[in-house]
């Protein structure tokens, strides 16, 4: 029997309230001394952090990349309280990293990273890096001795075979996560420099044009169906989510698992039976499986 968690509809990660402050869809629901809507914003670098507190010594929670918008309630010693417009998770993220200014996005980073240019030469010293899912603004297109470019807003030049048009979308989510092989573990991680279990699973559906829910005990309590999967667990297909408390695993088929994961410290691929014994030997067995129908992609 799945022994999955449940969401907390006022689950401190997922919603803006103290004391003093709450965001206005939870009038009614939390007291506080003003309710707001939030200001608009955008993350400015290639990505940031957000944690629990307004401090550099708490741990962080997760990440925001570039170009995602946020709504902003409040700030506290360079500080600002911020909500994720794309998975409503919320954290404190230092302000400088954040635009107030919001710039339209057309397209995504499809490559696991990739660089940007001040011009269209990928010989010419890069500017700065993008991960995956970074989202950019791109005005123009050239070529260089048979490299194709498009242009960002800011002038600089990136190369367009590791973008997309946003909109488009990968058909086979997995392969995303099999992308991202040998990316560093990060608790929180959630960019293809640094990736937790649930991160690689959010950024993998997210390119695949599916929304989940940032921590594996969120997505233990939403992502899909459950599913009975007998002792050998010969019903898994590809696709098919492996939850322990506090861990996620995806199912490649043929008996294969991928996940971030703290033994190898990096994005990893294994045998399923073998991941589960290593890990119920430490700690536990899977809680449970999961399946999402990914056909309307």
């Amino acid at each position: 029997m799945a022994d999955f968690p449940t969401l907390d509809p006022l689950d401190r990660r997922l919603n803006i309230f103290s004391p003093n402050i709450a965001e206005l869809s939870l009038r009614g629901k939390v007291e506080a001394s003003q309710f707001l809507e939030g200001q608009p914003a955008q993350v400015s670098v290639s990505f940031t952090d957000l944690r629990a507190n307004p401090d550099r010594s708490t741990g962080i929670d997760t990440q925001l990349l570039f170009g995602e918008t946020v709504r902003v309630y409040d700030e506290q010693n360079g500080w600002l309280w911020v909500k994720n417009d794309h998975d409503s998770y919320v954290g404190w993220t230092e302000k400088e990293v954040i635009n107030e200014t919001i710039h339209p996005t057309t397209h995504v980073v499809c490559a696991p990273r990739t660089y940007f240019y001040p011009e269209p030469n990928l010989k010419a010293p890069h500017k700065g890096i993008r991960s995956i899912g970074s989202l950019l603004q791109i005005v123009g297109e050239d070529e260089n001795k048979g490299t194709k470019y498009s242009i960002l807003s800011t002038g600089e030049a990136i190369v367009t075979k590791h973008i997309r048009p946003k909109g488009k979308y990968t058909a086979d989510y997995v392969s995303v996560a099999e992308s991202l092989l040998g990316a560093p573990y990060l608790w929180a991680g959630a960019t293809a420099f640094g990736l937790d279990c649930s991160g690689l699973v959010q950024l993998s559906f997210r390119m695949a044009g599916v929304d989940v829910l940032r921590d594996s005990d969120m997505q233990a309590a939403t992502i899909g169906i459950p599913l009975k999967i007998g002792e050998n667990y010969n019903k898994l297909q590809r696709g098919d989510l492996v939850f322990w408390r506090g861990h996620v695993g995806i199912c490649q088929g043929d008996g294969m698992m991928i996940h971030a994961n703290a033994h190898t410290m990096n994005v990893a691929s294994e045998p399923l039976v073998a991941a589960i014994e290593r890990i119920a030997y430490l700690y536990e067995k899977p809680i449970g499986f999961r399946r999402i129908d990914c056909s309307r992609i």
